[in-house]
Parts: structure tokens; sequence; C-alpha cells
């Protein structure tokens, strides 16, 4: 049995939105054998193109029922159901993510009518719900709502099943949300429970010895992973020794990366000898030429290598100097982009002032220079970044002293501007070196976020 779900919502983050409609269609392989629709209240404000999209404004869900209301009759209709979607991973984190604000696991079989399309009917142009129903003649006058678009998936859903008369390929995309055990020891029910949240996750062998750490924004996604992963001798070896495996939940994907460096090289597992040597193997290291500008050039990291900053290729570390030169009108020459005797190419386009030909002022060059070298710096030496926590009531912290990274920690929603002292001592200490630095540099170069800015720490 199947229940065939579409949700409406207040935007597209699981984590900070809310549902505002559910519709379950209870699907037995040949009709709807129950069903259930409801608007839902948010609890929030529905922002205006959410209503523009779906119809639903502020008015629709003012005398709804809260999620909470609805929870045990969603449990009830979903349980031993395997959770069919049109782009399965979307739903089903939202109403994980409503369940989780609850204190309960909400787990189900997922099965996504995205992926059965594009296998079963390869080479659409598109495999959005409202072309594929357009080329299926599928009709659906309510698009954007619930309901509407539930009982268009189950039309399309129908319509995969007569392709696939032996269920092939159905049972085989429900496998892979599965496990069939490739070491005895290993229990299916490790699996089954991993949970689907941030955090850093341990291999174990039958000896208990620990063989590989990892970290994943989905831990059991990436956990399956490496189960289904056949490209190498050495994936498949360590696959067959994992006989037990534990977690540890983050909340933040910093954070795992953080708890993922310093647990690899505090514990060195044998399958993570790439890891064990720094993954930031490529500098960029600031010094002036015989004429006084300042340069950057890129370099492969050693032992004592002093960098201004490390990446883990040469393409990124080109790639960031790239946005400097134009974000400061540098030189391709001077910033190590671009290899000439004579004058770089922007000078000839008339995109560089000329200090690789010592047209520009020394001065007029590295006020720019020195600007750009302290991008690759902290904008405060002092501070504490705040991520999402492991609840919705926790928040996050990763502490920096002077520019050193100094640990992590959690603290409640409530207290995090309270007491700062509080704060200091929810912060665990953890080692800092190139790796963690870097780590944390890079996280702040494609995330926001709020930062606490403290003297004196």
């Amino acid at each position: 049995m199947y229940a065939i779900i579409d949700i409406e919502t207040t935007g597209l983050s699981p984590k900070t939105e809310r549902i505002t409609e559910i519709a379950i269609f209870i699907f037995d392989g040949y009709s709807i054998v129950d069903e259930y629709v409801t608007i839902i209240n948010p609890e929030r404000s529905i922002p205006y193109f959410i209503t523009r999209l779906t119809g639903i404004n502020n008015q629709t869900v003012e005398n709804a029922p809260k999620f909470y209301e609805v929870a045990k009759k969603i449990v009830e209709l979903t349980e031993n159901q395997i959770f069919v979607a049109h782009n399965a991973d979307f739903d089903y984190n939202f109403i994980r993510h409503e369940f989780l604000r609850l204190g309960y696991k909400f787990k189900r079989k997922k099965l996504c009518t995205v992926k059965l399309s594009r296998k079963l009917m390869p080479g659409l142009p598109s495999y959005s719900l409202g072309k594929i129903c357009d080329y299926l003649d599928i009709q659906n006058d309510s698009r954007h709502r619930a309901a509407g678009d539930a009982l268009a998936t189950v039309e399309l859903f129908k319509h995969l099943l007569s392709i696939d008369a032996e269920n092939k390929p159905i049972l085989s995309f429900l496998k892979q949300n599965t496990f069939d055990g490739q070491h005895p020891h290993l229990k299916r029910s490790t699996l089954d429970d991993l949970p689907e949240e941030a955090g850093v996750y341990y291999f174990y062998d039958e000896k208990q010895q620990l063989i590989y750490i990892g970290k994943s924004k989905n831990i059991q996604k990436r956990v399956l992973s490496h189960f289904q992963n056949n490209s190498t001798k050495k994936a498949i070896e360590m696959r067959s020794r994992i006989a037990d495996i534990s977690y540890e939940l983050t909340g933040s994907e910093l954070l795992a990366l953080l708890l993922e460096s310093d647990e690899i090289k505090k514990h060195k597992p044998i399958f993570n000898r790439a890891q064990r040597r720094s993954s930031f193997n490529f500098g960029v290291f600031s010094f002036h030429d015989e004429f006084g500008y300042r340069c950057f050039k890129i370099e492969k990291n050693k032992p004592d290598s002093q960098p201004v900053s490390s990446f883990n290729s040469r393409q990124s570390a080109i790639k960031y100097l790239e946005y400097l030169l134009e974000k400061f009108d540098l030189c391709q020459k001077l910033t190590g982009v671009y290899d000439s005797k004579q004058a770089c190419f922007n000078y000839e386009v008339k995109k560089c002032a000329g200090a690789c030909i010592q047209k520009e002022s020394v001065r007029n060059y590295n006020l720019r220079a020195e600007k750009a070298l302290q991008s690759f710096a902290y904008k405060h030496d002092s501070f504490i970044l705040i991520d999402e926590g492991r609840t919705p009531s926790e928040k996050a912290l990763v502490r920096v002293q002077n520019g050193k990274y100094k640990g992590f920690g959690y603290i409640d929603t409530d207290l995090i501007t309270n007491d700062l002292e509080l704060i200091m001592d929810c912060i665990k200490p953890y080692t800092d070196n190139r790796d963690v630095q870097q780590i944390i540099k890079n996280y702040l170069r494609k995330n926001k976020l709020q930062k606490l800015e403290v003297k004196n720490l």
C-alpha cells in the first residue's frame, strides 16, 4: 500500500518554514481506499509570493488546526505505507521536521515519482509535475494545492505502475532506502535507526576497531551511499568490514566539519588515510617583489608553510584570487593568475593600471593589495559564530579568539545574549590547526552566520 502525499508550505527550508496544507491518498495499486486533506495553521505569516502561487493566505489558515492537532491522524494513516510523492525528499523532510518539533521521529520508506519517471520514461524535456501531467494528459485543475497535486501524482503513479508491470524498478528504488547486510554482525535496525540529520558517523569492524569517520548533512543518506558504492576496491573492502555504526549529531554542518576533522586527527582510522593529511593542500602566499609591490602566489603547502589561506585545489585558489583581482582592481600578474614577463593581459585592455610594468605607483597599488590581503583574515579577531543547533530550541556556538579557533558547543536559544560567562562555559575546547581555520573561513565565505563580536574573550 502507498501513501501518496503532497504538501504546501510557507517556503523552501524545512528547518525554518512550516506546512500550510497536506493531502494524503492511500492507494492500493489500483484505486484510492482512504484519504485525508486539511489546511494547517503554520503559526507564522505566509509570504506574499507563496500566496500568489498557492492562493493560501493568512486568513485561509487562521482557524485551521495546527500541525500537532493533525499529527496523530498523519501517523495513523501513513503507518506501514510507502511514502510516495513527486520530489519526495521535499515533502518527506518537511513532515519529518514538523514531527521533530513535537519530539517524534517520523520514518517511512520513500518512493519519488520524479526519480521513477526518469527511470521509466527517459528523455522527457521536463519532469516537473505540471509538465509531465501535460505530457500524459493528466488533468489537474488545482495546481499548487495539496489535493490537486496529490491526485495528479496518483494518476502519474498508476501510469508508472502500468509501465513497470513486474515492479522491478520500483522495488530497486525501495531497496535503495533499505539495507542488505554486508557483514553478519551489522544489524539492519542499526541502519534504519540512523538519523537524517547533520553530524559525524563512525564505522567499526567486528573487533570494535574504529575504521572510518565521516560527516554529512544527512547521516542516514550518506551512510547508505557507502553500501551502494562499488567504484573502488577500497570502498568495497571498507563496506565488507563494517560491523557496527555510531554517530554524533551536530545540528550545524559547520560543527560536523570541525568535529570530523578533529576526530580523524585524533583516531587516525585506517580508511581515512587521505583525510589524515591536510585536505587543504594548496596555499596562497603573500610577498613583496623587488619593486616593493604586494604580490600573491599559489604553491603546494609544506609542513612548515605559512600561507595566508589554504585551499583544497589549485583551481579553487585561483578562483578566489580572481575574485579578489576583480574586487580590488589588482594586477593579474602580481596576483599570480597570469604568467608573463611583460604586462598582464588586463593592462593591454586597459583594466590594469600597470603595476605589472611599474607604471602604477607602489603606494597606490599596495593600498588595494593590502585590503585584498585583509580579506583572508577574519573580520574581527575575537568572536562567536552562532549556527543551527541539534533542536529548534538550541544554537551551536563556534569560538575564535585572537584569530585562533578555540572550540565549539551548544546553548539554549533563550540564553544566547544574556550571560557571556555562561556562553563561554558552553564551549568545549578543541585544537586549532590550519585545517579547521580553513574550514571556518570557507564556510563563512559560502554561508551567512550570526556573529557575536566579543572583546577580551
